[in-house]
């Protein structure tokens, strides 16, 4: 397939090198393309094969068709706009949009034809494989649901509930399946089941442990003669924590400023409704454990705790009000967050702040939720991006230390871009389960596929 993506990035290229030259490096009806063209063609190939890879465009086997589509198209817009406005910039006078226009307009068609002709390529190509589920519960089960979504990778034949401790139990079991997937087991078995994915040359998937996670940032030390692994607490370079706080707080000041017209408007709209206060404070957690109050618009009545317990919003949740609903469908309730970014208490990028009583109910049956606070709590983070509003305890847990192990500028760009994607994605916003107060059942354990969703 790889011969496939490379048609599409240099059709794309040449496409906008094509109309840049034609529009704006003509001069006297001759081409003259000076180095700011060279540079700004040079931008435009960098930005936007960056953003195909954050919004993973060429995962065609794995993605939904329309889940491709919509990331050719943001990065698209997002690319011309950058553009746009480097080229205006660079040339020292406001360019004729309508060229670049008509590029995005077109690379939008080229990417939906792409990706329709591609996706029926695939299937062709690579047949679905025979495969066998291994789980230990229900529980690890709906963990690993969503592999129902990819029927064109796996024909599912067997399902193996509470498998023995002992690998060589099961061992026959598992031969003449092209792919097993594993969730929930003890480490032992899981570590015979991924040996023998490599010697029968079997595909493995493995929903993993947060041991598996925390392992993932270890260090490799050289200095024995037997492999060792060094883990210690989240630790960056003072010029990385610089650089982010300096980014935190320019980035958060001038969208305070641009977004003025809308903080106005949405706090107007709130007020109107009921006369009730515009902002909601509630006391979160951030960086090792200290409180601090988040600001949202409000989106619920204002008795909305009237008896005194935090409580999470649930699905159909009837304290959300008629203009909360559309400010939280929009995300317009978590602008103010904007100013706890720029006072300190929490960054763009980072796990999500949760309730003190909350986490606490959440650590009782998961020691481990505290290792999320290694790090300031941000607006979005690897969480929000891969999970979804309803994303459980555990699977936030783990996807947050994925993100301390990878964080630096980079990480914390890409997440910040590929957070525009899920704005437009309706079920990020689904609120737990009725009945429940925080993502935990009622028997007080933490359902694997319940929400952990803020306010």
């Amino acid at each position: 397939m790889a011969c496939f993506k490379l048609i599409h990035l240099c059709v794309s290229l040449a496409g906008f090198i094509g109309v840049w030259i034609f529009f704006f490096a003509r001069h006297g009806g001759s081409v003259h393309f000076t180095n700011v063209d060279y540079m700004i063609c040079a931008v435009y190939t960098v930005v936007l094969f960056l953003l195909f890879r954050t919004y993973n465009v060429y995962n065609i086997g794995y993605a939904r068709i329309t889940d491709n589509v919509a990331g050719q198209v943001i990065s698209d817009i997002l690319t011309g706009g950058i553009i746009y406005l480097i080229g205006c910039i660079s040339l020292g006078l406001i360019l004729n949009p309508l060229p670049l226009l008509a590029v995005c307009a077109a690379q939008i068609i080229w990417d939906i034809l792409w990706s329709f002709t591609v996706k029926q390529i695939h299937k062709h190509l690579y047949k679905r494989r025979h495969t066998v589920v291994v789980y230990r519960n229900a529980e690890d089960l709906k963990r690993i649901e969503e592999i129902r979504y990819l029927e064109q990778k796996f024909i599912i034949e067997k399902y193996i509930e509470n498998p023995p401790d002992d690998y060589k139990a099961l061992e026959k079991e598992l031969y003449g399946f092209e792919s097993i997937i594993v969730s929930g087991v003890n480490a032992s078995l899981r570590n015979g089941i991924a040996k023998f994915c490599i010697e029968e040359g079997v595909h493995g998937y493995f929903a993993p442990h947060v041991g598996d996670v925390i392992m993932q940032g270890a260090e490799h030390l050289s200095s024995f003669s037997v492999p060792i692994m060094s883990v210690r607490r989240a630790y960056k370079p003072p010029l990385y924590i610089i650089a982010k706080r300096l980014f935190d707080v320019i980035v958060s000041f001038a969208a305070i400023l641009v977004l003025s017209p809308v903080y106005l408007a949405v706090a107007l709209a709130v007020k109107l409704y009921d006369r009730g206060p515009v902002l909601y404070k509630q006391v979160r957690l951030t960086k090792d454990g200290r409180e601090f109050k988040i600001l949202k618009f409000r989106s619920m009545r204002p008795d909305a705790e009237r008896d005194g317990v935090a409580r999470l919003a649930s699905e159909n949740d009837d304290r959300i009000t008629p203009v909360g609903k559309f400010i939280r469908a929009c995300r317009l309730d978590e602008l103010p967050q904007l100013i706890n970014i720029l006072v300190g208490d929490m960054s763009f990028v980072g796990p999500r702040p949760e309730r003190p009583e909350i986490a606490a109910q959440y650590e009782e049956e998961m020691p481990a939720f505290s290792l999320r606070l290694q790090v300031k709590a941000g607006l979005t983070g690897f969480a929000q991006v891969y999970g979804k509003y309803n994303t459980s305890p555990y699977d936030k847990l783990q996807m947050d230390l994925m993100y301390v192990n990878k964080m630096s500028i980079y990480e914390d760009l890409r997440l910040m871009f590929a957070t525009l994607r899920i704005l437009f994605m309706a079920e990020r916003t689904e609120g737990v389960a009725e009945g429940n107060t925080t993502a935990m059942d009622e028997s007080g354990a933490v359902p694997e596929r319940s929400a952990a969703a803020n306010e």
